[in-house]
C-alpha cells in the first residue's frame, strides 16, 4: 500500500510540472497582447514589464516553470491583467 501511495504521489508531481510548462506560454501571450494595445505605463514600468516577460520566458525554457510563472505574474500585476 505504501508503494502505491508513493508512486501516486510521484506521478502527480510529474504531471503537475507538465501543467506548469503549458501554462507559461498562456501567461506570456496575455502579456504580449496587453503590450500590443499600448498600455498606459511609464517608460520605467514598460522596461520592467519587458524585462520580467523576457526573464519569465528564459525560466520557462530552463524548465523552472514555477519561477517563470511567479515572474510573469509580476509583469501581469504591473499591466493590471486579471489572474
Amino acid at each position: 500500500m505504501m508503494k502505491k501511495s508513493l508512486v501516486a504521489g510521484l506521478l502527480a508531481m510529474a504531471l503537475s510540472g507538465g501543467a506548469f510548462a503549458f501554462h507559461c506560454p498562456v501567461e506570456m501571450k496575455k502579456i504580449d497582447e496587453a503590450l500590443a494595445k499600448p498600455p498606459a505605463l511609464t517608460a520605467e514600468q514598460m522596461t520592467e514589464v519587458k524585462q520580467l516577460r523576457a526573464e519569465g520566458e528564459t525560466l520557462h525554457k530552463a524548465g523552472k516553470h514555477q519561477e517563470a510563472l511567479d515572474t510573469l505574474e509580476k509583469a501581469k500585476k504591473i499591466l493590471k491583467i486579471e489572474t
